[in-house]
């Protein structure tokens, strides 16, 4: 199981959905303003940005790369 794969009761895995990240990001950008932390701010709009992604990718409005340079 991957890190954003959780278990249900009936025992089948389900991915976390991009807003829950999204919600993360938000807190950790308002956490380094609050803090004068600007590598935390930059963190948390990474974040915000990679859970706009995954439910773009979630709803299919956008398609994997297959150009991928990991492949």
């Amino acid at each position: 199981m991957s890190g954003n794969e959780t278990k249900n009761e009936d025992g089948t895995g389900s991915k976390v959905p991009g807003f829950v990240q999204k919600i993360i990001g938000e807190i950790e950008e308002v956490g380094g303003a609050l803090t004068g932390d600007p590598t935390t701010q930059a963190e948390g709009q990474f974040n915000v940005e990679v859970g706009e992604i995954r439910e773009e990718l979630a709803e299919g409005e956008v398609e994997p790369d297959s150009d991928d340079a990991r492949v």
